[in-house]
């Protein structure tokens, strides 16, 4: 079985879906990025892979548009 992990990062006006490393999408919203990873995940899960989808914390999200802090 395979791993499918969803990681919604972003600030404010950008949001994106981590994925195998890369970000995926431009969202608007958290709520947006979230909901997009959800259906990947509910197709992961029907291929049986152990899924995890992660949305950071209001105090989590800070930094770079991609939720990475700034030097």
């Amino acid at each position: 079985m395979g791993k499918a992990y969803y990681d919604i990062v972003g600030q404010e006006k950008h949001w994106a879906v981590l994925h195998d490393g890369e970000p995926e999408g431009d969202y608007a919203s958290k709520e947006a990025a979230f909901e997009a990873a959800c259906v990947a995940a509910s197709n992961a899960i029907k291929f049986g892979h152990d899924v995890r989808v992660t949305v950071p914390g209001r105090e989590e999200a800070g930094g770079s548009a991609l939720g990475v802090a700034s030097n």
